[in-house]
């Protein structure tokens, strides 16, 4: 889950930042950052698998020119974990085989800065870390999350961070006895990419029937260079016929709508 305002407090400081994997040193202000940032409340387990490296990987950025002992504390964080893309929830958005099972995902769990820190770039590096980290196993075709539907300041950072909004889960979150929608985003990495949209689909039936017309029109063009009967001029007005109507099929815009 990703958590963003347009909070923009002032730091007291010229921040000098920079980025490292979360230690186990890092647990209770990590746990304190989720507790204030997000409204969802994590396991104690969650945290303990994310700064001894369980199955989760993780970036943390921190403030080298804070004073009172605090250069090394995260001011914020990224989680994310490998899964199987044939076991996730978007193996059917990816044009590449999800079943063989060496495809891989990156589905980022946690992100969030706290707020004297925000609109300083630090949610979009570490971002770029988890794309990097991807972008690095080579069975890896995408790197995906949810984002809760009223957090708009989120959906815009992901939209501006070239992440794709592929589907709308209707009651995916559900807090404080309320559920919540949940947008999918999906940025595509060594080759991935979403199935044939509709357009594409059109596209090779077009460039099919196209081929199909070449192949005709040379045969009739070989018969008739062998028949009497037909003339130069009867032969390019029927090639013409030929081109003018496969324009008519040529399709025109179309694209996904996040709903």
């Amino acid at each position: 889950m990703t958590q963003f305002s347009m909070v923009d407090l002032k730091i007291s400081h010229r921040p000098i930042i920079s980025y490292r994997p979360i230690r186990p040193s890092d647990l209770d202000v990590l746990e304190q950052i989720h507790g204030d940032v997000f409204p969802i409340r994590y396991e104690s387990e969650f945290f303990q698998n994310v700064v001894n490296g369980r199955d989760i990987v993780s970036w943390g950025a921190v403030d080298r020119n804070r004073s009172n002992g605090e250069s090394d504390e995260i001011i914020g964080f990224v989680t994310a974990r490998l899964v199987l893309a044939n076991e996730s929830e978007i193996g059917d958005m990816l044009q590449c085989d999800s079943s063989k099972s060496g495809q891989t995902l990156v589905y980022i769990l946690t992100l969030g800065v706290v707020e004297t820190y925000r609109n300083l770039g630090i949610a979009s590096t570490l971002i770029r870390e988890v794309i990097k980290y991807a972008s690095s196993i080579p069975t890896c075709r995408a790197v995906y999350l949810h984002v809760i539907s009223y957090n708009n300041p989120a959906i815009h950072f992901y939209k501006k961070m070239l992440f794709k909004c592929v589907r709308r889960l209707h009651d995916f979150y559900f807090i404080n006895g309320q559920h919540y929608d949940s947008y999918l985003f999906v940025y595509y990495v060594n080759g991935g990419r979403s199935p044939c949209s509709p357009l594409e689909l059109v596209t090779v039936v077009v460039t099919c029937m196209r081929n199909g017309l070449k192949s005709v029109a040379a045969r009739l063009w070989k018969n008739d260079d062998k028949s009497p009967k037909w003339s130069k001029c009867k032969e390019s007005w029927g090639l013409m016929r030929t081109t003018q109507s496969k324009r008519v099929l040529t399709p025109e815009g179309s694209g996904c709508e996040c709903v």
